[in-house]
């Protein structure tokens, strides 16, 4: 277990429930902590940027859209002790563009696919597995 250091706090993520055809976009994480695990576009909150203008600029980074609607959703708190991180994570859900996603980020990302919120891959990264846990279904997904 990586023991964190005193200086070490939580992290705030923004993690981005893009809902197209009663589909959800997940990416595979590779290359950082929670590889081989499926996670939402998104990342972490900057100084003084708000959640909106995060979920904004991580999806346009990471996937090439552009968000039209977001509205708020939960909040998880993960401690991914063996990896010696904690995140608060505050989802928000989106409408996007109709565009096809991009992989803008290869050594970040294997690839962007349209999942059912029911039939998503079981290895989900931490934060959206805690929010599953919790119950939350985006609204207009499967």
């Amino acid at each position: 277990m990586n023991t964190p250091t005193s200086e070490a706090i939580p992290r705030v993520g923004v993690g981005v429930i893009i809902v197209r055809d009663g589909l959800i976009l997940l990416g595979e994480r590779i290359g950082s902590h929670g590889a081989g695990t499926w996670a939402l576009p998104g990342g972490h909150l900057e100084f003084g940027e708000s959640v909106e203008d995060c979920a904004r600029r991580e999806t346009l980074e990471e996937t090439g859209l552009l968000l039209q609607t977001i509205t708020p959703a939960p909040t998880t708190n993960d401690i991914m002790a063996a990896e010696g991180k904690h995140y608060v994570t505050i989802f928000v859900q989106a409408t996007a563009n109709r565009a096809q996603p991009q992989t803008m980020e290869p050594s970040k990302c294997r690839g962007w696919h349209w999942f059912r919120w029911s039939a998503m891959p079981e290895a989900l990264f931490q934060p959206l597995k805690t929010l599953t846990l919790q119950g939350f279904v985006p609204d207009g997904a499967a």
